[in-house]
C-alpha cells in the first residue's frame, strides 16, 4: 500500500520479534531476515489534500511540530519518489533495507518500512549510537559537568587504576582525541590484529577495565594541529560513555534518555550492555526509524527542538567540523572527513553536489543531515559486515531520495 499522506501505522506489516539486547559482536547478524515488501507513508502538498484524501482514505499531512501552524510548510509533491524507491526496494535492488525516511524543510517526504518491520520496530543501529554519545558530551560540557574537550580523558577514569600501560602518552589522551578517533590507543576496528579491535572487547566481563588497559600505538604522533592519525576505535567511544557517567553522576542511558531523548519524544529505546551491565554508548542501541529521524533533525536545526535549545549551537557546529581524514583502510576513495563521532562526505542531489554529515552504523545504517538542502534522511538495514554496505545506502539515497529534493 502507498499513499501521499501520513497513513495509519496499521498499513505496515507487524514487526518481527526483537533480538536480545545482551552484548553481541559487531559482526553478529542479530536482526531479523529482511524480505522485499513493506509499507510506506509519504507527504504531499496540503493544496492537494482533498485529492489525496480521496485516494488515501483521508490521511493528513504531518507538518513540522515545532513551527506555528501559520508557518508550517507543505511538502513538495513527490509521487515519483514513492513509486521509484518502493519499486526498487521490492525488486531487490537494495537488499535487506528495513526502513527509509526523509524530510525536507521539517516536513516528512517519505516513510517506508520493509521486511516485516513497521513504524514501531526497534532497529539495531550499531555505531550510530556513537553520535548520540557525542551529543551527550555537548550537553555535559554546556552544564559544566565536563570542563573542556581538551581535558585528559583518563583523569576521569582514575577509579579504574591500576591498569596496564599507564604511561604519559595515555595520560595525554584527551576527550577530543576520543571524539575524533585519533587517540594514541592501539585500537583499530578495521585491523583484525589490533589489540583494541572491538571484537576483543565483547567477551570481556568488564569492558571498561579492558579498554583502559589497552596498549599504545608505537608510532603515534600529532600533526601541527595537535591531532593524531585516524583509527576507528569503538573502545574509545565506549570510554567516552564511561567518562560521561562519572561526570554527570548517573548511568549513561538515564542521562541521555532524560536530557536528550525525552524532550524529542524519543521512546522506547533499548541499550546494549556488557555482561556486567555497563551501558554501551558505542553501539547497538535499538531505536525506531522515526525517532532516529528526530535526532537527525535536531542536528540539522543546530540543537533546537520544540522552541528550546536542547544542545548548544556551538557544539553542533563543532560536531560538524572535519578534524581528521579517515585512514585508507576505512575510506579507500578518500572522500570522507570526520568530526566529533560524525562522518562527512559529498552527496549528489537534484541541486548538484552538496556536503552532508551522517551518523553511521555497521550494515549501511545512515542518518544523514544535508544543511544546504535543509533535509535529513534515515536508512536502516541488516547488511551487517557486508562488502559495499555503505555504498549501497549512499546509492539508494542519491538515486532515489536526494534526487527528489526541492532546490529552494
Amino acid at each position: 500500500m502507498s499513499c501521499l499522506t501520513d497513513c495509519p501505522a496499521s498499513a505496515s506489516a507487524s514487526a518481527s520479534t526483537s533480538a536480545s539486547t545482551r552484548a553481541a559482536p559487531r559482526r553478529g547478524h542479530d536482526a531479523a531476515q529482511v524480505g522485499s515488501r513493506g509499507s510506506l507513508t509519504q507527504i504531499a502538498l496540503l493544496a492537494l489534500l482533498a485529492l489525496v484524501s480521496s485516494l488515501a482514505l483521508g490521511c493528513r499531512a504531518r507538518p513540522r511540530a515545532d513551527r506555528p501552524a501559520a508557518e508550517r510548510a507543505a511538502a513538495p509533491p513527490a509521487p515519483a519518489l514513492a513509486a521509484r524507491l518502493t519499486a526498487a526496494i521490492e525488486a531487490g535492488d537494495f537488499p535487506r533495507t528495513t526502513s527509509v525516511m526523509a524530510s525536507q524543510h521539517g516536513v516528512l517526504l517519505y516513510e517506508g518500512h520493509f521486511g516485516g518491520t513497521d513504524a514501531d520496530t526497534l532497529h539495531d543501529v550499531r555505531s550510530v549510537t556513537k553520535s548520540f554519545t557525542a551529543l551527550a558530551v555537548g550537553l555535559a560540557l554546556s552544564r559544566g559537568q565536563l570542563r573542556s574537550v581538551d581535558d585528559p580523558a583518563f583523569a576521569y577514569l582514575a577509579d579504574l587504576r591500576p591498569y596496564a600501560h599507564d604511561e604519559p602518552a595515555k595520560a595525554q589522551i584527551t576527550l577530543a582525541d576520543l571524539l575524533t578517533m585519533s587517540s594514541a590507543l592501539d585500537c583499530d576496528d578495521d585491523e583484525e590484529q589490533s589489540p583494541g579491535n572491538e571484537e576483543n572487547m565483547y567477551p570481556q566481563q568488564v569492558w571498561a577495565r579492558w579498554a583502559v588497559a589497552l596498549p599504545l600505538r608505537a608510532s603515534y604522533s600529532r600533526d601541527a594541529h595537535g591531532r593524531g592519525s585516524f583509527a576507528y576505535c569503538t573502545a574509545g567511544a565506549f570510554l567516552l560513555g564511561q567518562i560521561l557517567e562519572r561526570a554527570v553522576g548517573q548511568p549513561l542511558d538515564r542521562f541521555v534518555e532524560a536530557e536528550l531523548f525525552a524532550p524529542l519524544g524519543v521512546a522506547p529505546v533499548r541499550w546494549n550492555r556488557s555482561p556486567t551491565g555497563e551501558v554501551a554508548g558505542s553501539g547497538q542501541l535499538r531505536i525506531r526509524a522515526g525517532d532516529l529521524l528526530k535526532v537527525a533533525q535536531l542536528v540539522l536545526d543546530r540543537g533546537h527542538s520544540g522552541g528550546a535549545q536542547l544542545v548548544p549551537e556551538t557544539w553542533i557546529d563543532r560536531m560538524l567540523t572535519s578534524y581528521v581524514k579517515p585512514s585508507p583502510s576505512t575510506d579507500p576513495r578518500g572522500i570522507h572527513g570526520y568530526g566529533y563521532l560524525m562522518w562527512q562526505r559529498p552527496y549528489a542531489t537534484s541541486c548538484g553536489e552538496t556536503t552532508g554529515w551522517y551518523m553511521s552504523g555497521n550494515g549501511g545504517i545512515h542518518a544523514v543531515v544535508l544543511p544546504a538542502r535543509d533535509a535529513v534522511a534515515v536508512v536502516t538495514t541488516t547488511n551487517f559486515n557486508t562488502r559495499g554496505m555503505h555504498d549501497q545506502t549512499a546509492r539508494l539515497l542519491e538515486e532515489h531520495v536526494f534526487s527528489a529534493l526541492a532546490c529552494d
